[in-house]
């Protein structure tokens, strides 16, 4: 290994590992350190395209910008997507390989480890700095052989682990001590110290626990990091916390976008959720379908079983009662798919063998197959020649005759479908939110007179700032480039408190 290698693992799932690492690329590349991030296995449904085409998570991506360099597929070598319970599709080194079932997998674990070793040797021979995020948490004993998620891989490579815990949820001491006891003498040494995450209050009621704690374990707490209200950074995986409602002005737009079990690429709607003029709702299971000006279907894994839990929860009859009182509907990527007249999947891609009918809203149908297209894309919107950029991933090809009537120009070839009515739009890009000409103009078309204009890569780049101006003055950050051997990069800058706050 020669370059400067540093493995932020979690007591916990969700505990600020993506953010951890986000904001010390962020801190690294402002220094004019060319440094990477990686994440060796990452299970989530949020993901993005390469710049070499390959499908890497959401979260590696943004740390990708926060390093100041473009997505690559080596920088998350084996992304599983849960499309059941029990099993999920397998992506290697940016390309699927297949479904398995967990059991299954386990036994792959010798090729998928080849292929993390393959990507990081790469990473290692371009970049100063590599800053590697964890899955879960190392203490999770079950899933310790053949590890090449946490522990497993330091091991392997011989790089500093840090700890971070949330104190938010309670028991931060519990869970730092806990996870260290639960470690092997030599993965112990490993770690370097621990940080915790999304502290309220005063540091003088915390001190107390400070002190016992690095008595106790003989590590030190590199930093303490403060709750940033409204911080958003695209998320991981699972959707926002508090997902229900986001209230607006009584003039909002009303948007309503199902929570499906195997909802996928959910960061679509971000640039909604954030929106000053949008009234922004996930409706969970159980809930009555709200009154909406707009319901987007969103992307799945697992189309066949969403449409049918979509029918179980009677919200196929909210979406035609919707219809009826002259409300639009967007489908994306898995949600286009619904509004066809049937799926089929005669391979089993991502579930039983079979069709289904879909929705029959659009004369078209959507055969599954083994082939995923992966490709970054850029055109115009049909409704009023508006710029649009984003991204597909699909497994899908669909065919019919609402095809001639596209929602999107992509140069010599088109996307998605409009309805004659024009009540309905679909297309297979994600992102389509994110280019503030088409955001406005799909806001117009589904009923805002005056839409403002939010630019949502310049939004997603302050916060990106944000953290990292809150972890320069937070965390010990020359701990932190001691521990990847870039002594002196923050020598002569102000001196931090004894625990960074």
């Amino acid at each position: 290994m020669r370059t400067g290698t540093l493995m932020v693992q979690g007591t916990t799932s969700d505990a600020g590992k993506s953010t951890l690492v986000t904001g010390i690329c962020r801190v690294l590349a402002r220094q004019g350190v060319r440094v990477a991030p990686f994440k060796p296995q990452n299970m989530a449904l949020n993901s993005a395209v390469a710049r070499d085409g390959g499908e890497i998570g959401r979260a590696q991506a943004v740390q990708a910008q926060a390093c100041g360099t473009e997505p690559r597929s080596d920088m998350n070598p084996v992304l599983l997507k849960p499309n059941s319970d029990t099993g999920c599709q397998v992506i290697i080194q940016g390309h699927a390989v297949g479904n398995m079932e967990a059991a299954g997998f386990h036994g792959y674990k010798q090729r998928a480890s080849h292929a993390v070793k393959e990507s990081f040797a790469r990473l290692d021979r371009e970049f100063d700095a590599i800053i590697v995020e964890g899955a879960g948490s190392p203490a999770e004993i079950n899933l310790r052989d053949n590890d090449i998620a946490n522990m497993g891989f330091a091991e392997s490579v011989d790089c500093p682990v840090l700890l971070i815990a949330d104190i938010d949820r309670g028991g931060v001491f519990a869970h730092i001590v806990g996870t260290l006891s639960l470690l092997s003498s030599s993965e112990r040494k490993r770690v370097r110290g621990s940080v915790i995450n999304r502290f309220r209050g005063h540091l003088s009621l915390l001190q107390p626990g400070l002190n016992w704690l690095e008595k106790r374990t003989g590590k030190p707490v590199l930093g303490v990091v403060p709750y940033l209200h409204g911080l958003h950074l695209e998320a991981e995986d699972a959707l926002p916390v508090g997902y229900g409602a986001v209230t607006r002005d009584p003039a909002a737009l009303r948007v309503a976008v199902p929570a499906l079990p195997h909802i996928s690429n959910h960061t679509d709607f971000d640039p909604l959720r954030l929106h000053p003029q949008v009234d922004f709702r996930y409706v969970g299971p159980g809930e009555t379908f709200p009154a909406a000006d707009l319901i987007i279907l969103p992307g799945s894994k697992n189309v066949a079983n969403d449409l049918q839990w979509l029918r179980e929860q009677r919200w196929d009859q909210a979406i035609l009662r919707h219809l009826r009182y002259g409300g639009k509907l967007i489908g994306i990527c898995g949600g286009f798919q619904m509004l066809g007249r049937a799926i089929h999947d005669p391979e089993a891609i991502e579930g039983p063998q079979g069709s289904i009918e879909g929705l029959a809203l659009f004369d078209l149908h959507t055969t599954l197959t083994q082939h995923k297209k992966l490709r970054k894309v850029n055109g115009r919107l049909a409704l009023d020649g508006s710029p649009v950029a984003g991204y597909e991933i699909h497994a899908g090809i669909t065919k019919g005759k609402a095809l001639s009537n596209p929602a999107i120009v992509l140069g010599r070839y088109t996307d998605g479908a409009v309805s004659a009515d024009n009540q309905l739009f679909g297309t297979y890009l994600h992102g389509v939110f994110e280019s503030a000409p088409a955001c406005n103009a799909l806001l117009h078309w589904a009923g805002l007179e005056q839409p403002l204009t939010q630019d949502y890569a310049a939004l997603r780049e302050r916060q990106i700032e944000r953290l990292a101006d809150t972890l320069e003055e937070h965390l010990d950050m020359d701990l932190v480039c001691a521990t990847l051997d870039l002594p002196g990069i923050f020598r002569g800058s102000r001196q931090l408190d004894r625990f960074c706050v």
